[in-house]
C-alpha cells in the first residue's frame, strides 16, 4: 500500500537533510547547493535528468534554466504542471564546467535516486537523455535507439513504466529533436492511464548489448515546499 502523503514528505525531507551534507564524492567540494529534486511527493509521473547546471546549482532546484522552461511548456501541452510531477537528476551536485558525470559520482548518488523512487512510487518514470536512461535501464543502448518506447522496469521495489526521452537541453539545440521530444511527451497521458503489467521487468526494445552511443552533446528553501 502506498505510504501516506504526510509520511512521504517527511521521509523525503529526511533524505534531503542527509543529502545536503553528503561527501561521498569530490563534487561536495565544488557545489554551491545540493539539487535533491522537487515536485509532488505523490506524483504518478517522475522525470530523471542528468545533473544540475549553473542555475540549478545556484538555486538548489532542478530544471530552472532554458531546458526547464521547455519541460514546463511540454507539460502544459498535456494539461500538467510541474506541481503534478516530481523532477530529479542522476547527480545532485553540478559537475565542474557541466562535464559528463563520472562513474564514482553516479554510484554515489544512485542510492538517493532509488530512495526517491521508492518513496514517491511513480507509475511512469521518464529518463531524459543517455545517462539517466542507461543507469535506470542498466542497458548501454543509446537514447536515439530507445527513445519514445515504454519499457517495463523494476525500480525502487516496484514495477514502473520507463519512457526514455531526449533531454530538453539537447532538444533546444536541434529543432528536429525538439519536435520528436514533443511528440513523445504527447503520449504520456495514455501511458499514465495504462495498467502496469506484471510481466518481466526490463521488457522493451534493444535489450541486447549494443555499442554505446555518445551523449548528445545558501539560505535553504522550505523543504516541505519542495515536496508538495
Amino acid at each position: 500500500m502506498r505510504a501516506g502523503a504526510v509520511d512521504r514528505r517527511s521521509r523525503l525531507v529526511d533524505s534531503y537533510n542527509e543529502a545536503i551534507v553528503c561527501e561521498r564524492c569530490p563534487l561536495a567540494a565544488t557545489r554551491n547547493r545540493v539539487v535533491f529534486g522537487a515536485g509532488n511527493a505523490d506524483a504518478d509521473l517522475m522525470f530523471v535528468g542528468e545533473a544540475p547546471g549553473a542555475e540549478e546549482d545556484r538555486q538548489g532546484l532542478p530544471f530552472v534554466g532554458r531546458a526547464g522552461a521547455l519541460l514546463t511548456e511540454l507539460l502544459g501541452e498535456i494539461g500538467m504542471t510541474r506541481e503534478d510531477v516530481f523532477i530529479a537528476n542522476v547527480l545532485m551536485c553540478r559537475p565542474p564546467g557541466n562535464r559528463d558525470p563520472q562513474p564514482l559520482e553516479i554510484e554515489s548518488c544512485h542510492p538517493y535516486l532509488l530512495e526517491k523512487i521508492a518513496l514517491i512510487e511513480p507509475r511512469v518514470i521518464c529518463t531524459l537523455g543517455n545517462f539517466a536512461t542507461k543507469l535506470l535501464t542498466q542497458n548501454r543502448a543509446g537514447i536515439t535507439r530507445v527513445r519514445g518506447t515504454p519499457q517495463v522496469q523494476e525500480l525502487g521495489g516496484r514495477t514502473v513504466f520507463l519512457l526514455p526521452l531526449f533531454h530538453p537541453a539537447a532538444a533546444l539545440r536541434t529543432p528536429a529533436m525538439a519536435e520528436t521530444l514533443r511528440a513523445d511527451v504527447r503520449g504520456l497521458p495514455k501511458l499514465l492511464a495504462q495498467e502496469l503489467p506484471s510481466g518481466v521487468a526490463g521488457a522493451g526494445p534493444d535489450r541486447a548489448d549494443p555499442e554505446p552511443e555518445p551523449e548528445p552533446a545558501l539560505v535553504e528553501p522550505d523543504q516541505l515546499g519542495f515536496f508538495g
